[in-house]
């Protein structure tokens, strides 16, 4: 089985005929360790599903730290949302942090599959849905946990993360010193 097939099954029944209708809409894209597939002022007009590898969303503040807003790994969907939604220019970079394969959908046939097809809207719907409370979960951790708490519930979470991801960037992405991490480790 196809995995973006199986990914959408998840979620919502298909036909071999709707799948390979929803499948013509996707084009494939391999990009490579430390190349970007979206770059902070850039016009975003793709989201990415990814296939294989691991990418980070984040952005750089006046002073040149790296904050990541998010990971992807295999299954997980990724894209400036803001800029693709609103048609406007990238306020974040999206980048390789291994060698990745990834299928794209743009903006057009995205709300064309979800005007004509019923189950990709609720496919899509579900999605948002699920990424708000991921989203959501981590404010709220960012707010009110310890440092310690929050790398815990990401390990316990996401524990190929660790295996997968420079600890510089799980630090960053937990809001710490790469040496706070290591204290946390020890």
């Amino acid at each position: 089985m196809h995995p973006l097939r199986r990914h959408i099954e998840e979620i919502i029944p298909l036909t071999d005929q709707e799948f390979e209708y929803i499948l013509s809409h996707f084009k494939a894209l391999k990009r490579n360790k430390f190349q970007y597939i979206i770059q902070e002022g850039e016009s975003v007009n793709k989201e990415f599903w990814v296939v294989k590898g691991c990418l980070k969303s984040c952005f750089f503040d006046q002073d040149g730290k790296e904050h990541i807003l998010q990971f992807a790994m295999e299954d997980w969907w990724v894209t400036d949302y803001e800029a693709f939604t609103n048609r406007t220019k990238a306020t974040i970079s999206v980048d390789c942090i291994e060698d990745c394969e990834l299928l794209y959908i743009t903006y057009d046939d995205r709300e064309k599959l979800s005007s004509e097809m019923h189950k990709m809207e609720r496919f899509w719907s579900k999605k948002t849905k699920l990424s708000y409370i991921a989203l959501q979960n981590r404010v709220l951790s960012q707010m009110k946990d310890t440092a310690k708490e929050r790398c815990e519930k990401l390990q316990a979470r996401y524990p190929q993360l660790f295996q997968r991801i420079p600890k510089k960037l799980i630090a960053a992405y937990l809001g710490v010193s790469r040496e706070t991490l290591s204290r946390l480790y020890s």
